[in-house]
């Protein structure tokens, strides 16, 4: 049962936060080839793409921990420093996304969305900016995560 757990943890990890960490990452330079083209409707609709395939997969991205911690439970190491740092890194990953991106995803897609006349671009770079530090520090967390996993204190491969 352990070995199919982690089948699922990091398959799910794997199909769910690779594609946020790549369209968030490539949601702040969309947000810029749609200013630069205001009248382009082939970049809103990759701006949209990105902010909804970020919203989505987050949600479903909920399965990589719900079996990351039933295969720590299996493999009795719940009270282990590498993974109640994993843990704590997670949990800070999801805060950045549910409250730093995907909000301002949503403000950069409405101003974009918008009528032309209310469109503020000064805004909008902002916003982007800001998204580019809180992506790079989201995908920081992951891949941190990511080698703790890999490379854990105690590691029964010996590697």
């Amino acid at each position: 049962m352990t070995k199919f757990l982690l089948a699922v943890h990091v398959l799910a990890a794997i199909i769910t936060i690779g594609p946020v960490t790549v369209a968030a990452s490539m949601f702040p330079p969309a947000v810029r080839r749609a200013l630069a083209a205001p009248g382009d409707h082939t970049h809103l609709a990759t701006v949209r793409t990105l902010h909804r395939i970020c919203r989505v997969y987050a949600v479903i991205a909920v399965a990589v921990p719900v079996f990351g911690l039933a295969t720590a439970n299996s493999l009795h190491v719940l009270g282990s420093a590498w993974l109640i740092s994993s843990i704590a890194l997670t949990v800070l990953a999801a805060a950045v996304l549910g409250a730093r991106i995907l909000p301002r995803q949503g403000s950069a897609l409405a101003a974009l969305d918008g009528p032309a006349e209310a469109l503020e671009p000064t805004a909008v770079r902002r916003i982007a900016g800001q998204l580019g530090m809180f992506t790079g520090a989201f995908n920081l967390l992951w891949a941190t995560v990511t080698v703790l996993m890999i490379i854990r204190p105690g590691s029964t491969t010996g590697a």
